[in-house]
């Protein structure tokens, strides 16, 4: 198996590119796959780079409907033009951060290789794709900003657009969501609920990032619990992106060796 972290905010290798945004190669036994794509094409820059064949890729995961993660969706299809590319139904409304559009290319959900889905799919033995989160314990306060548009009307997001891949291996299971905008904690209790146990390993931003202001004590204290709770899963967590790197070193001054950084050009295993 392997694992590699093709688009981040932060450069690992110095050469590719950074951008707001996540990718996430996987090679497993049966496929080639990415976990969400990026903003823009810095994907294939950064592929080019690292000598990974993107021709080889047949599954594309759109973790939630953001550009951030759907950008490279359209230049990957030059690569990889029979990728199937699986998204929740609710992934194609329209997402806004206050006034300013944050969904995806509109020309993605017409493409052939698209699967909507809704709910829970099993694509294989090696991939599994769950949905439906409904906790809102430690909720990132950074999504009250954000809007959907369900039959023409705005609304607070309610994030059933997120779905979260888990991919099985070697005996051993990877977690992987793109923000984690229902909130880390709520998605593991799903995972819970669906597997009976930790995973080995989560791959995820936290969507904690605070650009212009500082946090409020009750965001520290809502950093500082989910942190508190991580550490006492067996996990091994990855994390950036949307994070943030304030919130990172808070999380990993009670985490420790549990809590490792995500970086353009890195590999994870």
């Amino acid at each position: 198996m392997k694992i590699i972290t093709l688009v981040e905010n932060s450069c690992g290798d110095t050469e590719c590119i950074a951008e707001h945004g996540l990718c996430v190669y996987i090679k497993t036994e049966k496929h080639c796959l990415l976990m969400d794509t990026g903003q823009t094409d810095a994907v294939l820059h950064n592929a080019d780079l690292l000598g990974i064949d993107l021709s080889e890729i047949d599954t594309i995961i759109l973790s939630h409907g953001h550009y951030d993660h759907s950008g490279g969706i359209l230049p990957l299809m030059k690569r990889c033009p029979h990728a199937a590319v699986y998204m929740q139904e609710s992934a194609a409304e329209p997402h806004f951060n206050g006034d300013r559009y944050i969904g995806i290319d509109k020309n993605i959900p017409a493409l052939p290789n698209v699967h909507r889905i809704n709910g829970n799919l099993r694509i294989d033995d090696e991939l599994f794709l769950f949905s439906g989160i409904s906790g809102r314990r430690c909720f990132p306060q950074g999504n009250l900003r954000l809007l959907q548009v369900q039959n023409g009307i705005t609304l607070p997001d309610d994030f059933r657009h997120e779905q979260c891949l888990v991919v099985s291996q070697n005996q051993h299971h990877w977690l992987l969501s793109g923000c984690a905008h229902n909130g880390i904690l709520n998605i593991l209790d799903e995972y819970h609920r669906l597997f009976g146990s930790d995973p080995d390993y989560v791959i995820s931003g936290f969507h904690m990032m605070k650009k212009n202001e500082p946090y409020t004590p009750e965001e520290i204290k809502t950093i500082r619990q989910t942190a508190e709770e991580l550490t006492m899963m067996k996990t091994i967590f990855y994390s950036g992106h949307c994070t943030g790197e304030n919130a990172f070193a808070l999380m990993k001054e009670i985490m420790g060796n549990r809590l490792l950084a995500l970086h353009s050009g890195n590999r994870i295993i």
